[in-house]
């Protein structure tokens, strides 16, 4: 797959189908922390049969409080750095690690709009983050600027599905 928007979410399985024979082959499972994104990284990795050999949940943490209910992220980090910035999508993936019975997590969280942005943080603002057992977690920031919300969602869940791919090969 190339770096282009992909239209649908059809357009990731054969990136998906990727990353389940990679973890596959590797013995790993997989758990994902999603915002922005709301299911969509494990729902496109659960369209593929026989994906329940490497995932082992998902958490679908829209709100701030659920955020903290569900990952333990400190209510105190939100307020202070916003939900949306570098720190929370680590402590994301780093609470769906430790909170799953997985070897890697992802999370995800931005402004997909069409509002909601800011100067600092304007729609299309993505944060990604890959935990791996033993290992220092990952992050990445991305601008996907310009796209809609559909485009902005599709291209978080294939950065994640990358992000995933680049950690474990």
């Amino acid at each position: 797959m190339t770096d282009a928007s992909p239209q649908s979410l059809d357009d990731l399985l054969p990136l998906a189908n990727r990353v389940l024979e990679t973890l596959k082959n590797r013995g790993m499972m997989m758990a994902t922390a999603e915002s922005c994104t709301g299911g969509l990284i494990c729902g496109v990795m659960t369209e593929i049969a026989g994906s329940s050999a490497v995932v082992d949940r998902g958490f679908v943490t829209y709100s701030n409080e659920a955020k903290t209910e569900l990952l333990g992220i400190p209510t105190e980090l939100i307020q202070r750095v916003g939900a949306v910035s570098k720190d929370v999508a680590i402590a994301m993936a780093e609470g769906a690690l430790g909170r799953s019975n997985a070897d890697i997590a992802v999370s995800v969280t931005g402004i997909a709009g069409p509002g909601g942005g800011t100067l600092e943080k304007p729609v299309g603002t993505v944060h990604v983050a890959v935990a791996q057992v033993k290992k220092s977690t990952k992050h990445i920031h991305c601008s996907f600027l310009q796209l809609d919300r559909r485009s902005i969602r599709n291209k978080t869940v294939q950065t994640a599905l990358n992000s995933i791919l680049t950690t474990i090969s």
